[in-house]
Order: structure tokens, then sequence, then C-alpha cells
């Protein structure tokens, strides 16, 4: 590994912490002028149903949805902590790997806390994952090997960091949920930096046939999350005349605004290890209607 970089990064989580406690100015009531979730990241935004919601509705779509992306990085990252767990008990506690990831873990647990927080603050009630996402998640935490469950990982995290960078970039969001996105974007930084750095070495000497192994890993994690966000419960929530037909339109919508809005992170990810092919380009386009 690239010891040098990975030192660096244990000593800024060391000597640099960032408490949420601290960091987030919690105290801060939302404003009127307030949204939560910038507005072309809501399932609905650019269809003719949106502009038949109230402001109201719309800014309480916002709310819902955002809290439902929380809880699902939140969960994910849970996952990902049991994973950590486990591969930690393989490894020296003298090797840099082993450090790094015991600073990790206490990250990750504090951003569970974070995002717990906010979820609290906005008077969040998350729609909680489906037995199959269950069955997935822990599945792979628990038994997939740790090449896989790194890229996994790192497939979260970057999708994290673009929505958080949407949040924090955008002056008309709540204080609270901008510093949580920071927060969260600067620590998940060195996580993503990490774990490129562990992927380095299967990557190099992975052929055709391990890169669209490694290209679909990526590709089902992506659209594992994308399907935890829209969710008919909310369109109940905020009062639609038709729950359903805005949930089935948010579907749809939220397709094409994903695939413009959130995939150009991920996707450069993947070219730099040559992930998409003859035999994988199709299905990122097919999947999540990405433009590769």
């Amino acid at each position: 590994m690239q010891v040098e970089q990975i030192e660096r990064l244990i000593k800024i989580s060391k000597t640099k912490p960032l408490l949420p406690e601290v960091f987030v100015p919690w105290q801060e009531e939302p404003t009127e002028k307030d949204i939560f979730l910038t507005e072309k990241l809501s399932s609905l935004y650019g269809h003719p149903l949106y502009e038949t919601l109230s402001r109201q509705q719309q800014v309480e779509l916002g709310r819902h949805e955002v809290v439902q992306v929380m809880f699902s990085y939140a969960w994910s990252e849970g996952l990902f902590c049991l994973f950590m767990n486990r591969y930690i008990l393989t490894l020296m506690p003298d090797s840099i790997e082993y450090r790094f990831l015991l600073r990790e873990l206490i990250e990750e647990f504090r951003h569970q806390d974070m995002f717990t927080q906010a979820i609290l603050r906005l008077n969040g009630k998350p729609v909680k994952p489906t037995f199959m996402h269950k069955f997935v998640g822990v599945f792979t935490a628990r038994f997939m090997p740790s090449d896989a469950v790194f890229l996994s990982g790192l497939s979260v995290e970057v999708m994290a960091d673009t929505y958080g960078t949407y949040l924090r970039k955008d002056p008309a969001v709540y204080q609270v949920l901008r510093k949580v996105s920071e927060l969260h974007n600067i620590e998940e930084a060195r996580h993503i930096i990490f774990a490129k750095d562990y992927l380095a070495r299967f990557v190099a000497r992975a052929g055709f046939i391990r890169r669209s192994w490694y290209s679909y890993l990526v590709l089902l994690n992506i659209y594992f999350m994308r399907t935890l966000y829209v969710k008919k419960e909310i369109f109940e929530r905020i009062g639609v005349a038709d729950p359903e037909k805005a949930y089935r339109a948010a579907l749809k919508n939220y397709e094409k605004l994903f695939a413009k809005e959130c995939l150009g992170d991920i996707t450069a990810v993947v070219s730099e290890w040559k992930g998409f092919n003859w035999a994988t380009r199709w299905a990122w386009r097919w999947l999540l209607k990405a433009n590769v």
C-alpha cells in the first residue's frame, strides 16, 4: 500500500477529528425558506406531476426523501462495519491496514450516530429495507471476499459523496443538513482513498473477466442503493391524491434524474480500471441508464 499516504490519513483522523456534536449546529431551526433536499434530486422533479404539488408538499417530499437517503447510508455503513469487524481479525495489530480500519470504524460509527440524529431532527420516519435488501446486504458483509466487499463499500461511499456534495453546496438547504454533508464528505474522502488503494492490488492483475465482474459489482450496488430511495409511503404521507400514480411516475422519473445527476463520479471510478467493455456497457445502459 502507499504507506506514507495512509499514515498521513491516520494522523489526520487522530489529530483533527470532526465530532458531529460540535461540527453540526444542531440547535439551528429550519426557516420557512429552507428546503431539505436539492430539488434536482427530488424524485418527481421535472415531471408534470411535480408542478401539481403545493410548495409545502414539494418541501415535504424532499424532507422525507432525504431522510430515506440518510437512513439508507447509515444502514449500509452499518453493514460495512460488520464486514470490517470480521476482516480486521485477519490482520496483525501493527499493520497499516489494521490501524487505518480502526480509525474508519470509529468514523463510520460516528456517521451512523450523526445520520440518526439528523433523522430525529427532521422528525423523520424511514421506510425500512425489504427482506431481500436485508438478505443481500448481510450476505455480502458476512460471506463475500474482501475485494468484493471493499468494492461494494467504495460504490456506496462514492454515491454518498455525490449526494453530500449537492447538499452542502446548495445554500437553500437547511444548515444542519449542509454541515452533516460537509463532515461526511471530508471523512468519506479518506475512506475512498484507502478503498481505492486497497483495491489497486486486485485491479492491477485483473484480466478481462475480473474487470467485468468488478464492473457488475459496482453496477448492482448502485442499483441496490437506488431502490431504497423512492417509496410509495412517502407520497401517502404528503397527501398526494393518487399515491400509487405519483409513486410509479417518480420511479421512472428518478431513473432519468439519477442517471443525469448522480452517476458521473462512480462511472469515472469504473473507467479508471477499464471496467466498461462489450460485456458490461449494455448492462449499465439498461439498468441505470448510464451514458457510458
